[in-house]
């Protein structure tokens, strides 16, 4: 008798670990099998969509809002997030548009360097004086969008990119430099994230901050510079974006703040923190992409429905990610 529940818990003990297994895995890569199969649909569709030039427009478009989801998917998975990265988009841009005159490495370092300055006063106030990160970075948003405006007179600041332009609109085996630098960037991120004491504690925090203290994890310095990465990972697509456009726009990167999390999201990083991926990010940050694509294919809709269609999948995976933590 006293052998039955421990043999009823030895057989349910499996099961619970599958369907633990299950449900990971369709949080982690199913943003990836959707989006292949929005990919299939739309070459059906459309018969400009399978082609080169344009998945590297996808690739290209994606890349700014891209750089930003990296840093963003560190914050969320953290516990917190970041709306301050639009207006660090745009103040990098009216940066690198003053500095380039001084070389592409001030044009480069200086909007990083702003960001990162933005981040740091993000992190401090919300590691170091305990203030929520929706005020904290709501504040930062308003501001410095605030600055940009100032910066760049109202409107915009023209940009003599040369060598600077060819970092953002060069090739590489026929390939984009943003499309590799993309790549790149979430190469690495994944590495920090899943190989680094870093990533261990970005995960720990995430999970159960008050445990990740009493384990000895430095918590406010690992959010410090988390949102000091967030930041300088803004400037430099807002860089970037300078020298695509070969212009600083002080209105640049409106409405990132809110691509970034919802492509992070749609890639199965959860809002409560703790969990997330890189690739997960990616995909994300690919599908919003390529439904805008579409949208562009059909020509004669507005680009709310962009806004539209994004909306609907940001509300459709937060309502399978709930369902999912609920059933693990």
């Amino acid at each position: 008798m006293s052998g039955a529940p421990a043999a009823g818990a030895g057989i349910a003990a499996p099961d619970t670990e599958r369907r633990a297994r299950i449900i990971a895995l369709i949080r982690s890569r199913g943003a990836i099998v959707v989006l292949a199969i929005a990919a299939i649909i739309a070459s059906a569709v459309f018969p400009y969509f399978a082609t080169v030039n344009n998945f590297e427009n996808i690739g290209v478009a994606a890349s700014f809002v891209g750089l930003v989801t990296i840093g963003q998917t560190f914050v969320i998975i953290l516990g917190g997030f970041d709306l301050s990265v639009g207006s660090v988009i745009g103040l990098g841009s009216v940066l690198a548009a003053y500095a380039v005159p001084y070389g592409w490495v001030p044009a480069l370092l200086v909007p990083c360097l702003a960001g990162a300055a933005v981040g740091l006063i993000d992190g401090l106030l919300i590691a170091r004086a305990g203030m929520a990160p929706f005020i904290v970075t709501l504040a930062a948003l308003l501001g410095v969008r605030g600055l940009d405006l100032v910066l760049a007179r109202s409107s915009m600041v023209i940009l003599h990119p040369g060598l600077f332009g060819q970092i953002a609109n060069g090739t590489l085996l026929g390939v984009g430099n943003l499309i590799w630098i993309l790549l790149a960037g979430f190469a690495l991120a994944a590495l920090v994230l899943n190989r680094s004491r870093f990533g261990v504690a970005v995960f720990a925090i995430g999970g159960n901050e008050e445990a990740a203290r009493m384990l000895g994890v430095p918590v406010a310095t690992v959010k410090v510079a988390t949102y000091v990465l967030s930041g300088t990972l803004a400037g430099l697509a807002g860089a970037l974006l300078g020298a695509h456009l070969s212009s600083g726009l002080s209105t640049a990167g409106q409405g990132d703040e809110l691509r970034s999390i919802a492509a992070a999201v749609i890639g199965g990083v959860l809002l409560t923190g703790g969990v997330g991926t890189m690739a997960g990010a990616l995909s994300g940050v690919l599908l919003l992409g390529v439904i805008e694509n579409v949208i562009d294919q059909i020509g004669n809709l507005s680009s709310y429905y962009q806004n539209l269609a994004s909306g609907l999948f940001l509300l459709m995976a937060v309502l399978i990610q709930t369902g999912l933590v609920r059933k693990r």
